[in-house]
């Protein structure tokens, strides 16, 4: 019998990763030096946010995704912790709200005003005291709205309800007390009926959060793992962390079974914690080490030998941290897959870095962009909390595509009328509905019906009165209003496309149908 060599076909062999160029990145940017093993940095289409070095409290900056290039020392910043800021997560259900977590045992969530942060916030939305150290780790729940998750020095895992009226919130809907160490990350399945997490005494633990029961629980010795990820709905966990000779790897592990790993590799010797991240839509795998200039990437699958290497991106500038931005905020016209906002501490510089698939077609390419996560919840709060488990409500990210609505619940409990009429969904767009409705009002006009609310109607630039508008006093709040006349011409470009490529649309359906009628005519 002669041997074959045995080859794996894969649409994404040839993956790579191009950094952006040195005006497309965030140059000045004091990140923070503190030794906590989080990512310092959280991403949606409209905003980048990034925890910075500042003296008497915590802080971090609230940046637009394109206001790009040198950042003013002095730009306005979230301050009102009262101690260091230890990680910051966007709500994935609307772009203007943030949460944030700190060493004064609170967590504060955010509302962030549709053009940015203009003046320092030192006021949140909601506070959240229940903690009696400080608070590390937070996570929003992937399905639910308004869900939280929050992990401590105490010990304790707790889950917070946001919809309650309290601007205070002092007691959390369950606090969870399985583990006996530092809890080191945690991450939901899809649905987010479970959520594992990796603790500083070595086990994995698997617990439904509802009851707060301890499902599976994992204590492998020879494998000491920092972070866990669920694996989508392949019934998998990803963990990475250290060998017992301080080697750094990685393990698999079936869901329904963590007494023995799956699969267990070792990488090196480097002492960087492997930060992994997860594409679900590409089965992909990235893993950053902390002060590591190179990125591995592999490829899951559900049979043996379970993971495969793609290749390896490299660079001279080691990473603290990683951002990550949602898949419906990726270019899909340069086939970009994903999008890292890598922190460079050595420079003070935030460098985008875009993972793409490299194709010769311009047009969309469908195997590769499936149905994804989109920004609607599918479960309030209350209905999470009664038992009800569902999927997250999916969109397409193909250019035209009905664009799905922000849930806007959000939007009224924080008070932002424009945050319920701009789409969530998409970075840079206006929502359509809007733009009608405000052509509707402009043709009510020009008929002469002029109504007491259109009488009382006036102009709006960039969501701002011209009434109200005063001229710019320094040089920094003429650089901001300069940023958003660029970024409202940008999305008006856009707009256009979108009613230029609709328009072409329709004039070849129509030629088709005028084309078919004398067919018809004739049979």
């Amino acid at each position: 019998m002669t041997w074959r060599p045995q080859y794996r076909s894969s649409k994404f062999r040839h993956v790579f990763g191009k950094p952006a160029v040195k005006d497309s990145c965030y140059d000045g940017v004091p990140i923070t030096r503190s030794v906590q093993d989080n990512n310092f940095c959280a991403v949606n289409p409209r905003f980048l946010a990034v925890i910075t070095e500042c003296a008497g409290g915590g802080a971090f900056l609230v940046l637009s995704v394109h206001h790009t290039g040198k950042v003013d020392p002095h730009q306005p910043r979230i301050s009102g912790h009262r101690g260091n800021v230890l990680d910051v997560k966007w709500n994935p259900f609307n772009d203007y709200c943030i949460a944030s977590c700190s060493e004064d045992t609170t967590v504060k969530v955010w509302e962030i005003p549709p053009h940015g942060v203009l003046k320092n916030l030192t006021v949140p939305w909601k506070e959240l005291q229940g903690h009696s150290r400080r608070v590390g780790l937070i996570e929003w729940h992937p399905t639910a709205n308004n869900i939280l998750f929050s992990t401590a020095y105490d010990y304790k895992v707790m889950i917070w309800n946001l919809d309650c009226p309290e601007q205070v919130i002092k007691n959390p809907v369950r606090t969870i007390s399985h583990h006996t160490d530092v809890v080191l990350s945690l991450s939901f399945n899809t649905d987010g009926s479970l959520f594992a997490t990796t603790c500083k005494d070595r086990k994995v633990r698997i617990i439904e959060p509802r009851s707060g029961n301890l499902l599976q629980e994992a204590n492998c010795k020879t494998h000491k793992a920092s972070k866990v990820l669920f694996l989508g709905n392949l019934k998998m966990l990803f963990t990475s962390g250290t060998s017992r000779w301080n080697d750094r790897q990685f393990a698999l592990w079936d869901q329904d079974d963590l007494s023995v790993p799956l699969l267990e590799e070792n990488l090196d010797g480097s002492s960087g914690v492997l930060f992994p991240f997860y594409d679900p839509d590409t089965h992909m795998l990235y893993l950053a080490g902390k002060g590591d200039g190179n990125m591995r990437y592999y490829e899951i699958g559900s049979e043996k030998p379970y993971i495969h290497y793609l290749t390896e991106y490299r660079s001279h500038q080691p990473q603290k941290g990683m951002g990550v931005m949602p898949k419906r905020g990726l270019d899909v016209s340069s086939c970009e897959v994903f999008r890292f906002y890598k922190l460079v501490t050595t420079k003070s510089l935030i460098e985008p870095l875009s993972m793409i698939v490299p194709r010769r077609s311009e047009s969309y390419q469908d195997d590769i962009y499936p149905m994804t996560a989109g920004n609607r919840p599918a479960l309030s709060a209350e209905e999470w909390l009664s038992g009800i488990d569902k999927g997250p409500v999916l969109m397409s990210l193909k250019p035209g595509s009905q664009i799905a609505e922000s849930y806007s619940e959000m939007g009224k409990g924080l008070g932002n009328t424009l945050d319920t009429r701009r789409s969530h969904s998409r970075p840079g767009m206006l929502q359509l509905a809007y733009i009608q409705d405000k052509l509707e009002t402009k043709e009510g006009k020009e008929d002469g019906g002029n109504t007491e609310e259109e009488r009382s109607w006036t102009p709006v630039s960039n969501g701002e009165d011209y009434g109200l508008c005063s001229p710019p006093k320094t040089e920094n709040e003429l650089r901001l209003k300069f940023h958003k006349q660029q970024e409202e011409i940008r999305r008006l470009r856009e707009l256009l496309n979108q009613r230029d490529v609709r328009v072409t649309q329709l004039e070849l359906e129509m030629k088709n149908m005028k084309n078919s009628q004398p067919h018809q005519v004739s049979l």
